[in-house]
């Protein structure tokens, strides 16, 4: 059981209302990480408006994915790890590709280049090595893109911690976290 509110339509406020059905016709439903987010507009509104901003830079979906599914499982967030499987599957990552992507790889060597280096950034809390930049501008990666990998995984903590602090019940198929 969520240990935050995730707040139903008709418990809502007319402003979260809106913010709600916008989410359901974009989905088809409103997810239990916006039902959380529900309860502050204001931070339900950030969300939406870093993820819609995001998702039109340079990094292709299945590189954000790819991302998401390797910090969610460092991070041990069960729910993230359900949504980006279940969002990797549609953008066209295989099964294999996301094992590798949640073991912190993937199976294109540019987008590994991403994965480790968002890992890094994680794990290390932006403390990255200048050959860790270096290795990333020789994959190809320009500085916009390099620092839109930093905003997605910022944004994917923020997922994981409010996904962990809530403890939000899973709306998607679940996932089991790989153990170390």
């Amino acid at each position: 059981m969520s240990r935050i509110t995730i707040l139903e339509y008709t418990q809502a406020n007319a402003e979260q209302q809106a913010l709600l059905e916008s989410i359901r016709l974009q989905h088809g439903k409103v997810p239990n990480l916006f039902g959380v987010l529900a309860n502050s507009p204001v931070a339900l509104q950030s969300v939406l408006g870093l993820r819609g901003v995001v998702s039109g830079g340079s990094l292709t979906p299945q590189t954000r994915e790819r991302i998401a599914l390797a910090l969610a499982q460092q991070n041990a967030c069960e729910y993230s790890l359900a949504v980006h499987t279940a969002n990797g599957r549609k953008v066209g990552l295989t099964g294999d590709e996301i094992a590798s992507n949640r073991a912190g790889d993937s199976e294109d060597a540019r987008a590994s280049v991403a994965v480790r280096l968002a890992r890094s950034l994680s794990q290390h809390k932006g403390e990255i090595s200048s050959g860790e930049l270096i290795e990333a501008r020789e994959a190809g990666y320009s500085d916009s893109d390099i620092v839109e990998i930093i905003i997605h995984v910022g944004l994917s903590l923020l997922t994981n911690i409010l996904g962990k602090a809530s403890r939000i019940e899973v709306d998607f198929p679940k996932v089991a976290l790989y153990t170390l």
